[in-house]
């Protein structure tokens, strides 16, 4: 069924948009993201193309897709040697207040069909909102396209009132994840500072607040509470890097 005009333009300005993010994160150096913005924006105006009719702006259209196109490819030429390198490296800062950084978002991008071993370092998995923020970790790595079978987790011990709440809370995610063929080994570290998680298809992902990057929510009516999206972070910085050879922590 031909796409009315109305469409047609509808979906030349999301395309439009998207490109001009894809641009602006180009410019920033932050090539992973702006390669995704490139990829999907260019589908989008491929659609445009498609329910076209006039030629002359066909031609216009094609020819804006394929400088799209072989910037996207410069871009992941660049992104593929840099991982081969080790050299890959990507920040971004999380401002206080702001919003559109859950899980999904922060390392969806990340996890493809060869992740099937997860390694947590994370010194603060002890009181409830936090062993829930882990829960929260788990269940997006064992949804498609991802094939975990293991998780790590090196953390330290609560050895004040709320150690048995951590024990159990942990034990209880443990069996849930056996349920769904999924192993998870707890270890426990006094020294333990550090803060990052590696997958191992090469990325690493270094949180400076760890998993607990969000904000209390106001009420448990109130939006945030269960779509972390839409949940206020602390002031935090992310820094991403790929290492082929990625070692166990």
């Amino acid at each position: 069924m031909a796409k009315s005009r109305r469409e047609v333009d509808s979906q030349s300005v999301a395309a439009f948009t998207v490109l001009k993010r894809a641009v602006e994160l180009d410019s920033e150096s932050q090539y992973q993201q702006a390669l995704v913005c490139y990829q999907e924006g260019i589908d989008l105006l491929m659609q445009v193309l498609r329910g076209t009719r006039d030629d002359t702006k066909k031609s216009n259209l094609r020819k804006q897709i394929t400088g799209y196109m072989d910037r996207a490819e410069i871009v992941k030429k660049y992104l593929d040697q840099e991982k081969e390198d080790g050299k890959y490296h990507e920040q971004i800062k999380i401002e206080e207040n702001a919003t559109g950084f859950s899980y999904e978002s922060l390392f969806q991008k990340y996890l493809h069909e060869t992740v099937t071993e997860v390694w947590i370092q994370d010194p603060y998995i002890r009181q409830i909102h936090q062993l829930y923020n882990f829960l929260r970790f788990c269940e997006m790595l064992i949804k498609k396209p991802c094939k975990v079978k293991t998780i790590h987790l090196l953390t330290s011990l609560d050895e004040g009132s709320g150690k048995q709440q951590q024990s159990s809370g942990l034990q209880e995610i443990k069996e849930s994840l056996q349920n769904h063929g999924v192993l998870l080994e707890i270890e426990y570290s006094s020294s333990v500072h550090d803060r990052e998680i590696r997958f191992n298809n090469g990325w690493m992902i270094k949180i400076g607040r760890g998993l607990d990057y969000f904000k209390k929510p106001q009420s448990r009516f109130s939006l945030g509470y269960c779509d972390f999206d839409l949940r206020p972070c602390h002031e935090t910085t992310v820094d991403i890097f790929h290492n082929k050879h990625t070692k166990k922590i």
